[in-house]
């Protein structure tokens, strides 16, 4: 495929920019994104079940380990490998808020009983929330829940905004235990705290509407679920001591801080809130392609491909590497697509760190 060379358009050695795009698309690439992947788009069961449970199962199981066993190292790795797997399980709450609602059966519902109420993350946190990130005329804007201009805000802002995340635990225990039941004996109060902590947000400014429709029956079930496991959870220091819930907390913390650096790096946070077209969105996302392993551990369940996600936000997680190699075979090297590909988490730390003191 021939590329359409006009003033918007990099020349062949230049690394493609979200500045250049700000107000025309690179259509080319986003022709070739839709009718490259056509046949890769369906989502299949036979992959996101084995893996959302062996992860789950995997992640209980370490955990499990962790609490048990009396030698402190081996505590510590348990504790790890508990952390990676439900940190896997737990991203699937992203495919779930993008794949068709009648692809994968059941999925959602037993993500959340396995998943989503015992780390006290449900599905309704994101759902109906991550989807205004994705629409063209409110990504980066003050509308969009998931938008912080990070490289243009203090350096200081950096470690705090990874370092909050391990308070993650306690509050989703605070907010299933006492404010949900709170919100359910006070409307007004459950307004305000529904409007402002009941999605994963980090936009401070964003405000989330009332649930509606079927999202309605959802909320009160998996709120009643989030409700029992809290207390459930603060019961069991009186039967068995605070140990394992220390360590359970602690294994939550370390899954929310690997979720936070990870998000750190999953834009370049360059834009002051102005709309932006599909190609520069794209740009300002990140994709860590392969050689190296490292990034399925940080970023999992396609995460790594997040740029390419933007272009493509219904393609399943298992199909994205298969979508980045055809790109980049038909696009070519110094492509427009080739700019949001970067080498690595702590490349993409400095960058942004380097960008922060920049700002006066």
């Amino acid at each position: 495929m021939e590329q359409t060379f006009d003033p918007a358009t990099p020349a062949p050695a230049q690394r493609a920019t979200r500045e250049q795009f700000l107000s025309t698309d690179d259509k080319d690439m986003l022709r070739a994104a839709r009718d490259l992947t056509k046949d890769i788009a369906q989502a299949k069961g036979a992959i996101y079940w084995p893996d959302m449970l062996i992860s789950a199962a995997v992640g209980y199981a370490a955990l499990a380990g962790a609490i048990l066993v009396s030698s402190v190292p081996l505590a510590v790795v348990l504790g790890l490998v508990a952390s990676l797997a439900l940190y896997r399980a737990l991203m699937f709450i992203h495919e779930l808020t993008h794949i068709h609602r009648n692809a994968l059966p059941g999925f959602r519902l037993w993500w959340n009983v396995l998943v989503g109420i015992p780390l006290l993350v449900p599905s309704y946190m994101y759902e109906g929330v991550h989807t205004i990130h994705h629409k063209r005329t409110q990504y980066g804007t003050v509308e969009d829940p998931e938008y912080l201009p990070l490289a243009l805000m203090k350096p200081w802002s950096l470690p705090l905004f990874v370092l909050v995340a391990l308070l993650a635990p306690i509050a989703f225990i605070v907010r299933c235990a006492v404010l949900v039941p709170i919100g359910a004996v006070f409307p007004p109060v459950r307004r305000f705290f529904w409007e402002r902590f009941s999605a994963l947000s980090i936009n401070p400014q964003f405000r989330r509407r009332p649930p509606e429709g079927e999202m309605k029956a959802r909320v009160f079930w998996q709120e009643l679920g989030g409700f029992v496991w809290s207390w459930a959870l603060i019961g069991s220091v009186f039967a068995f001591g605070w140990r394992p819930l220390l360590i359970a907390l602690a294994v939550v913390s370390l899954t929310a801080v690997l979720n936070q650096l990870r998000t750190l790096v999953a834009h370049l946070w360059e834009n002051e809130g102005d709309p932006m077209t599909v190609t520069a969105q794209f740009l300002d996302s990140v994709n860590v392609p392969p050689p190296g392993i490292a990034a399925e551990l940080w970023a999992p369940v396609g995460l790594r491909y997040h740029a390419l996600h933007h272009l493509m936000p219904s393609m399943p997680y298992h199909s994205l590497p298969e979508a980045h190699r055809r790109l980049k075979r038909e696009l070519g090297e110094n492509s427009t697509y080739d700019g949001a590909n970067h080498p690595g988490m702590l490349y993409l730390v400095g960058r942004i760190a380097r960008s922060t003191m920049r700002v006066r």
